[in-house]
């Protein structure tokens, strides 16, 4: 039996970063382990990790804006005063056995100070490009973790020459992974002898990509056993139901909804997916093994999110179409023939299950016990 570990998480700012963390510590504290997150509390996961009935512990930090050079002095200066915090802590509570980053800022008090006292950690990088805290505490990580094989390249001179690279895909929590087709259709009202299309962009939405399907609302109205739920974003909700004109008939047949906190259920419920690539839509696409059609944020840091949908859209699962094509005829065209056709979906979700998604938080998992040995 391994022995029991106490895990420090750093994850912050974004659910992007969050999502994965807590899915980690499911999988840790299935296995026995103590996790305790660091973070800051104002921030998203000053809600999020205590919601989940994880030790909080608050780190204050400030990133540096490199627009603005001069905030690097104030972000050093916290940096400096988070560790000495982090230090007095350790020394009443005891050392953690293993830390492990997700990539934001504040991250890296903790890294810096596990570094300094000779306790190994691990680093996830969720992005196939990934971020400024990563590459910087890259180099004395036991590991890097890396969700998309592409991210791999990005790391070549910022990692020590102990240090492992390995892919094990992004975490995604229990509720997403769990969820069963059954539980899926119950919740969102669809039989098993329709197919369900589901639309998102997003937790912010996507105005372009709900214009486009909208636009194409009336053919794909006219298959008779097409459902379309479509999550349009809490701030483009009302604009998708003025511009949505429907047929009597045909209005309980497109759910449309600001935001979709059932996730788990609504892909497993999915036969094909319409969405953006950003990183934690990706990992749960996959996880589900959804076919998909990916539509990258075009103004997204370095193009990442067309990167991580590569990793879909090479290995069989998804098709990739661009932002200045959603207008297109071609876009019309690809949503359509995989609206009707089945046996393409089959073989995109079998190619989408070959990917071992659906594994990330035990290889995760593994890979930080490794480490603490």
């Amino acid at each position: 039996m391994t022995q029991t570990l106490d895990v420090a998480i750093a994850a912050g700012g974004t659910a992007g970063h969050i999502n994965p963390a807590l899915a980690l510590a499911e999988e840790l504290t299935q296995r026995g382990h103590k996790v305790t997150f660091y973070g800051q509390r104002h921030r998203l996961e000053g809600t999020l990790v205590p919601e989940a009935g994880y030790d909080f512990c608050e780190i204050k930090v400030t990133g540096f804006d490199r627009a603005r050079p001069w905030t690097l002095v104030s972000a050093l200066w916290r940096m400096r005063k988070a560790r000495s915090e982090l230090n007095k802590r350790f020394l009443s509570v005891g050392a953690p056995s293993v830390a492990i980053g997700f990539g934001a800022y504040v991250e890296m008090p903790l890294l810096e100070w596990c570094k300094s006292n000779g306790v190994p950690y691990v680093i996830h990088e969720q992005n196939s490009v990934p971020g400024l805290a990563n590459k910087t505490c890259a180099h004395d990580a036991s590991t890097v973790c890396i969700s998309f094989p592409s991210a791999s390249n990005a790391f070549d001179g910022k990692v020590g020459p102990n240090t492992k690279v390995v892919m094990s895909g992004n975490p995604v929590r229990r509720s997403v992974v769990d969820a069963s087709r059954e539980q899926g259709r119950n919740a969102f009202g669809v039989a098993e002898d329709e197919t369900l299309l589901l639309v998102f962009g997003g937790s912010l939405g996507a105005r372009h990509l709900n214009e486009a399907i909208v636009a194409l609302s009336g053919k794909l109205m006219e298959r008779g056993k097409l459902r379309v739920v479509h999550s349009t974003g809490k701030e483009l909700y009302d604009e998708v139901m003025q511009s949505l004109s429907l047929a009597e008939d045909d209005k309980d047949r497109w759910q449309v909804m600001p935001y979709i906190s059932n996730m788990g259920e609504a892909l497993s419920a999915a036969d094909l997916v319409v969405s953006r690539a950003g990183a934690s839509s990706v990992a749960e696409i996959a996880a589900l093994s959804v076919p998909s059609i990916l539509v990258p944020y075009p103004l997204a840091t370095a193009d990442h999110q067309t990167t991580n949908a590569r990793y879909l859209v090479d290995a069989g699962a998804a098709r990739l179409v661009s932002d200045d094509e959603l207008d297109s005829k071609d876009f019309q065209t690809t949503l359509l023939e995989l609206v009707d056709d089945a046996e393409q979906r089959e073989q995109m979700r079998e190619a989408a299950r070959k990917l071992g998604q659906d594994r990330a938080a035990a290889v995760l998992a593994d890979q930080v016990e490794s480490a603490a040995k």
